[in-house]
């Protein structure tokens, strides 16, 4: 274990100089995947498509030297999308410029409060909330990209505007769908579904969207997307394509630059549009850098508060410029890892590759269909809400299901918002009905005994995602390489979300050459097969 600490790489203009070469390729192809997501991503949240190019070349050109992550890159994420769809609707009024501003004005806003989250060292929350309500808000994120992103995909422009509505109208749209643009769309969709198939190492070499980009375009110049005409299909029916079904940039990009508009920002929806940006950004940030953080070859720990920090510097930058609010993304940060990146410098590549790309190149943008944007995002929805997430949560325990389905109900009938706290809320239920007494429910009861190099935690009543952050403290006060015992013959509840943190952190600990023990729980009963199952006191036969 020891020898494995020389291999870590250095930082800093040390890490330029001894990982260069591996940081440059990792950026450049990370830069070839970020490009069509950002782009796709601005479109469907009601920004400019430069938007989030702006924001990706901050995360990478600036945040790379604040955040707290080695190996996180830094963009807009489409877990964002209907939040800021939802601001600049709501704030517009049906003004989309005037909702851009707007929203803008709420994105610094919520920048300055993740800020303040770093600074008040609130990076723990990323274990509090339990995971089944995480997944259900991820999976009712997907399920509305999805159902906004189709409409896209086909050439019709929608009536309706919230997610079971515009379900209802699929049907008619899909009777109305532009051939055309529609053929873009699923063969973009195709070959994202069929590309993880594929074996060959050299068509894995290039990444999916940018095939799907490379496909898209000469099918877009064959059909003449640049100029407006109409045609006739099959039935006779006359439809028209143009300009308006590829990507619009600036000349220029300075004069893209676009300021926020103040004049609302204290006003109930901006508040409430800048308390989501900063929870929900905040939450995925956190989530990403702590898987990313699992993924990293050489195990080194993001520092969150940092990070946190560093992503709302770069929120409040982008906000004042024009761009959408970042996160430090997964798609993305995976991608990074798995083309060998080493340090931070990855992610400054990245950022200046777009920044070259964006300013000399803005005409071959120009020729990317919508609909190919459209496609790798309704890919991305079906990814966050897949049948499997559904079955996975399933197999973990039926209150898992019961969690996950609940906050994805809410959400789609409401907002994020009320989607996670009604999740949180029927956890806490279903915690009380399996004998959560109530004074337990933030804090834990257990003591911490020493015995040479072997510390024992004895858990009392309950271990629950409400109160695991002062036992996650505590764990973290103790000290590296010895032997720890979490041991739960007193407890009468443990539930999914400690579980699966102690596994995590029984990794990380074992990883410094420590030795970690999860033991005492043979009087509980779990709540399904899974290893990670929560489980409950069994009830004495009668």
């Amino acid at each position: 274990m020891k020898t494995h600490k020389f291999q870590i790489p250095l930082t800093g203009i040390a890490g330029l100089k001894q990982n260069w070469r591996a940081d440059l390729t990792s950026g450049f192809l990370v830069f070839l995947i970020a490009l069509p997501l950002c782009l796709g991503i601005s479109m469907a949240s009601g920004f400019p498509p430069v938007a989030g190019i702006f924001t990706a070349i901050i995360g990478g050109l600036v945040v790379s030297f604040l955040g707290g992550s080695q190996l996180t890159i830094k963009g807009p994420a489409a877990g964002l999308i209907i939040i800021a769809l939802g601001a600049v609707t709501e704030l517009g009024q049906g003004d989309p410029m005037l909702g851009y501003k707007l929203t803008l004005a709420v994105v610094v806003a919520a920048g300055i409060l993740q800020v303040i989250f770093g600074w008040i060292k609130s990076g723990v929350l990323a274990d509090f909330f339990p995971s089944s309500a995480v997944h259900g808000m991820l999976a009712a994120i997907g399920i509305i990209i999805i159902a906004k992103q189709l409409f896209t995909m086909i050439g019709v422009k929608p009536e309706a505007s919230e997610t079971l509505e515009l379900f209802a109208e699929l049907p008619h749209a899909f009777s109305e769908l532009n051939p055309e643009i529609a053929l873009i769309g699923f063969i973009s969709l195709l070959i994202l579904f069929l590309f993880p198939l594929f074996k060959n190492k050299y068509i894995r070499m290039i990444p999916a969207p940018l095939l799907v980009i490379l496909v898209a375009i000469p099918i877009g110049r064959y059909f003449d997307l640049e100029h407006e005409h109409s045609y006739l299909f099959l039935d006779g029916h006359e439809y028209t394509i143009g300009p308006k079904f590829l990507v619009t940039l600036p000349d220029n990009l300075l004069s893209a630059i676009t300021f926020p508009d103040f004049s609302q920002v204290f006003s109930m929806v901006s508040i409430k549009y800048i308390i989501m940006f900063a929870l929900v950004g905040s939450l995925e940030s956190l989530l990403s850098s702590k898987a990313i953080d699992g993924l990293d070859p050489f195990k080194r720990k993001s520092n969150m508060n940092k990070d946190l920090m560093g992503v709302g510097i770069g929120n409040t930058l982008a906000g004042f410029i024009g761009g959408l609010p970042m996160i430090s993304e997964i798609v993305r940060s995976s991608a990074n890892i798995n083309n060998g990146g080493k340090t931070a410098w990855s992610n400054f590549f990245h950022g200046m590759f777009l920044l070259i790309f964006v300013a000399f190149f803005p005409n071959l943008i120009h020729q990317i269909p919508l609909a190919a944007l459209a496609a790798m995002l309704v890919y991305t929805g079906f990814k966050l809400a897949s049948p499997q997430s559904f079955y996975s949560t399933y197999k973990i325990g039926k209150e898992q299901l019961a969690v996950f389905l609940v906050t994805i109900v809410f959400t789609l009938a409401t907002d994020l918002l009320i989607g996670i706290g009604v999740g949180i809320l029927t956890k806490f239920i279903i915690h009380l009905v399996n004998g959560l007494p109530l004074k337990y429910i933030f804090k834990p009861m257990f003591t911490v005994s020493e015995n040479g190099n072997e510390f024992t935690v004895d858990v009392f009543h309950s271990a629950v995602f409400s109160n695991y952050i002062k036992l996650k403290k505590s764990l973290d006060a103790l000290p590296r390489e010895k032997t720890i015992r979490i041991d739960f013959s007193n407890a009468n509840l443990v539930d999914h979300t400690v579980l699966e943190n102690l596994h995590h952190y029984q990794h990380d600990y074992e990883h410094t050459g420590g030795h970690f023990v999860l033991c005492g729980m043979d009087h509980l009963k779990k709540n399904s097969d899974h290893h990670l199952s929560g489980r409950k006191l069994k009830k004495e036969k009668a």
